[in-house]
Order: structure tokens, then C-alpha cells, then sequence
């Protein structure tokens, strides 16, 4: 057999599994669009840009793990995670549509505070949800390839949140629409937190966990979380990461993360300034950053995805994914050639091997941390996906703060001029060098912090075998 237990989730529950992803991926996605609005109508400058896009994230690094203490300790009839997966998904919903309400006639500072708020209170609905629900994802099975296919679907119907969210810059630039990006971004935000709230509800509703009303859990109370929070946030983040390869998980997605979610939103900027001279609407760039984020994306669910799953069951996980984010680099120097003004459409033909790199990586980094949290079991006796599962994305949504505020620092050292009609050429070239050097700086790194990478199909098929024979013994105990 390739895997000690034969655990095939229905496919029910992995799509429903992957609704949860669908609007964990939507709100990122329509948020780095709609920030754009920020800048271009609303006159944030860099440094302003980089606070609103640095401190939410670092919020976030305080909140995953207390929630990732909480869910994992939760004594309740319907699981560890589905109400937190419930409420979670409401706060999303409406902190959304409250956040997005700026109005250009309100001064800047006004703006600046009431946006950097109502985002802590979104974030704080972010954590109440995905923490929970990533957990979800970990127990769902314990067979080896199995957790591949799980998170493959899930990323699969994830992906569509990058390619439905770029035709919002169609739809905010149409003036038949809305008389200006900034109403666009008002009246759309209550449509996507309505929508993304009702997919972010599916998997508490689809996915049961057992009762956990019987278990020795710690004390979840406010006075037991304050007392424990040197737990929290030494102690198991100490014991996560002495396993080496969890902290190899850790800081590769780091790495590949933060430097493309860096420059990301450089993309619009490069597109609009350096193959339109700064020209938008149907006479000018209109549909081409749309293009460049939804043919990427659909690249992504219908190439990349399927092709890393089929990898990973032949290579290996570890294997899959350096070949995937080889392949990404490529894709990234591709793109330095294929930005061509007057040939707009040149970069498409990049887009294959650029999607490689997210693509491939949390495909494959999510269900090699399932494979990890089997090895944490096996040493502690504890099974704590939500620790492990907050950790993780601790490190992806700080790397997220971390790309925000360099964004803003690079748009300040460049030169960029928010709002402006045209931007130097000393600005755009920098634009394209970040756009293309930083991502693969942080890819050949990364490549170099997995490449002794130890939890392969062999090894994790041990772990769960031996965990199976001290359940056993348990049981007989009993």
C-alpha cells in the first residue's frame, strides 16, 4: 500500500472544504485590487499605504495563535472548529462592507484612521475564521496522498477568487458603471462580503467534527487564555519550530510569499504606466491587468494544480515542489522580456510558467504540514492542528504585512508618484526590476532552505503506523 490507512474524504466534503478556500482567497484578492483605490483616488501616500497594509497583518500575528489555543481546546457537541468557522464568516461580511465606505471628501487623515481600524476588525474576523478552518482541512484524512488531493481541490476552487477579482478593475473603470473607482469600491464591496460570507459559511455547515464535550482540554475562560499566553506564544511556538521541518515549511513559504505578494500590486502599475504610458479605460489598459491576474489564475486551477498533484504523487512533495518554483523563476525572467509596449500581449505567453509559484506552493506546503503535525503527535502526544495551522499562516499573513510595508517602501525609494498621470522612467524600470528580481531572490532561497526537506511518503507512512499502534494499545488499555 502507498499509505498506512485507506481514508478517502468524500468529494462532497472536500468541496465543500474548498468554498471555505474560495472566500479565504476572495477577500485577499479583492482587497489588493480595491487597495489600488487608496493611492490612485484617495491620494495615500507610500508611507501611509505600507501602515494600513503592515499593522493589520501584524495584528494578525498576535490573534492566530490565542485562536489557534482556542480552537484546539474548544469542548463542544459539533467539533473543535465549525462555530468558530460560522462566526468568523459574519464578521468577515460585515466589517467588509463597513471598511470599504471612504469617501473622497473626508480629509486624508480621516480616511487613513477610519480604513486602518475597521480593518483590524476584518482581520480579527479573518482569524476567527481561516485558523479554524485550515485546522478543518488537516484532520479531514490522514493518508499521505489523500491530504495532497484535499488541498488540491481546495486550491482549485480557491483559485477562482484570482480569476474573477481582476474584472473588478473593468468594472471600477467603467464610467457607465460608477462615476469613479472610489464609488465602484463602495457599492462592490457589500456584493463580494455578501457572497464570500455565504461560501466562508459552507464548511461549518457541510463538514462535521466529532463531539469533543468529553476531552481533557486546557481551560479555554479569558483568565486561563491571559495565564497561558507564555504558552501560546513561547512554548509552542518553541516546540513547533525545534521540528526542523516545519520550520523549513515555515520560512520557505516566507519566503516565496512575501516576495511575490511584494510586488504584486506592482503589476497594475507596470501594465498602466509602462505599456500604456499611464492611459486607462477602453482606449488604453483597460483590460490588460484584468488579463494578466484572471488568465494567470486560470493557468493556475487548470494547469498548475492538476500537474503539482500529479508531481507530487510520482516525485514526491518535496520534489514537486522544486521543480514547481524552478519553474516559477523562469516564468519571472520570461516576464522581464514579454512586458513590451505596443505588445501588450506578449506577457501572456509567460503567465504558464509564472503561476507555478503559488500555485504549486501552498498545494503542496499545506499538506506537507498535515505530514508534520502527525511527526508533533507522535513526539508530545498532543494532535494540535489549529497551533500548527496558526503558525503556519502566522508566518504567511506576517509575510503578508511584511510584503504591504515593503511595497511602500520600494514606492518611495523608486520615486513613485501616487495620482500621478505619468511616472518617471527611473520610477517604472525600478518597478520592473523589483517586479521581477525580488520574487526570484526569494524563490532561490527558498529552494535552498527545502532542499534537505526529510518527511517524505516512506517516513510519513511510519509516523502514522506508529501512531496507529500507540492509539491501538490505548484503546486496549482501555
Amino acid at each position: 500500500m502507498s499509505s498506512t490507512t485507506l481514508n478517502k474524504v468524500p468529494m462532497t466534503k472536500k468541496i465543500a472544504f474548498g468554498f471555505g478556500m474560495l472566500a479565504n482567497q476572495m477577500f485577499p484578492a479583492i482587497i489588493s485590487i480595491f487597495i489600488v483605490v487608496l493611492v490612485q483616488s484617495l491620494g495615500f501616500p507610500g508611507w501611509m499605504w505600507g501602515v494600513v497594509s503592515l499593522v493589520p497583518r501584524l495584528f494578525d500575528a498576535i490573534t492566530d495563535p490565542i485562536m489557534g489555543f482556542i480552537s484546539d481546546n474548544t469542548k463542544s457537541r459539533w467539533g473543535r472548529r465549525r462555530k468558530y468557522v460560522m462566526l468568523g464568516a459574519i464578521i468577515m461580511g460585515v466589517s467588509f462592507i463597513v471598511m470599504w465606505q471612504l469617501f473622497k471628501d473626508n480629509s486624508l487623515d480621516y480616511n487613513f484612521y477610519y480604513f486602518l481600524f475597521t480593518s483590524l476588525v476584518f482581520y480579527l474576523g479573518l482569524t476567527i475564521f481561516s485558523v479554524p478552518y485550515v485546522a478543518m482541512g488537516y484532520e479531514m484524512s490522514d493518508d499521505f496522498h489523500e491530504r495532497t488531493n484535499i488541498m488540491a481541490i481546495a486550491q482549485f476552487i480557491g483559485q477562482w477568487a484570482w480569476v474573477i477579482a481582476p474584472w473588478f478593475w473593468v468594472l471600477m473603470d467603467d464610467k457607465d458603471w460608477f462615476s469613479s473607482s472610489e464609488v465602484a469600491v463602495r457599492e462592490l464591496a457589500v456584493w463580494v462580503a455578501i457572497i464570500c460570507m455565504l461560501f466562508a459559511m459552507i464548511p461549518a455547515i457541510f463538514i462535521k467534527g466529532k463531539s469533543t464535550i468529553n476531552e481533557d482540554y486546557e481551560s479555554i475562560t479569558f483568565s486561563s487564555i491571559l495565564k497561558k499566553l507564555r504558552t501560546i506564544f513561547v512554548v509552542n511556538f518553541g516546540e513547533a519550530f525545534k521540528l526542523k521541518s516545519f520550520r523549513k515549511l515555515c520560512i520557505a513559504t516566507f519566503l516565496v510569499f512575501n516576495a511575490f505578494q511584494t510586488v504584486a500590486a506592482f503589476t497594475y502599475f507596470i501594465i498602466v504606466y509602462y505599456l500604456f504610458d499611464g492611459v486607462t479605460g477602453p482606449d488604453g489598459a483597460w483590460w490588460w491587468p484584468t488579463l494578466f491576474g484572471s488568465v494567470g489564475a486560470l493557468v493556475t486551477s487548470f494547469i498548475v494544480i492538476p500537474l503539482v498533484a500529479k508531481m507530487s504523487k510520482i516525485l514526491g512533495k518535496k520534489k514537486a515542489f522544486m521543480v514547481s518554483q524552478s519553474v516559477s523563476i523562469f516564468g519571472y525572467i520570461l516576464l522581464w522580456f514579454l512586458f513590451i509596449p505596443g505588445k501588450p500581449y506578449m506577457f501572456l505567453f509567460a503567465l504558464p510558467f509564472f503561476s507555478f509559484g503559488i500555485g504549486g506552493l501552498f498545494t503542496l506546503m499545506m499538506s506537507m504540514t498535515a505530514d508534520v503535525i502527525d511527526l508533533d503527535e507522535l513526539q508530545t502526544g498532543k494532535r494540535r492542528e489549529g497551533v500548527f495551522g496558526a503558525i503556519y499562516w502566522w508566518m504567511v499573513k506576517f509575510g503578508f504585512g511584511i510584503a504591504g510595508g515593503l511595497s511602500g517602501v520600494i514606492f518611495s525609494i523608486i520615486g513613485f508618484e501616487s495620482g500621478a498621470l505619468t511616472q518617471t522612467e527611473e520610477a517604472i524600470t525600478g518597478l520592473r526590476l523589483f517586479f521581477s528580481g525580488l520574487p526570484i531572490f526569494g524563490t532561490l532561497i527558498a529552494l535552498y532552505v527545502m532542499y534537505d526537506y526529510d518527511i517524505d511518503e516512506k517516513r510519513a507512512n511510519e509516523i502514522r503506523e506508529q501512531l496507529n499502534e500507540r492509539k491501538n494499545s490505548l484503546t486496549a488499555i482501555k
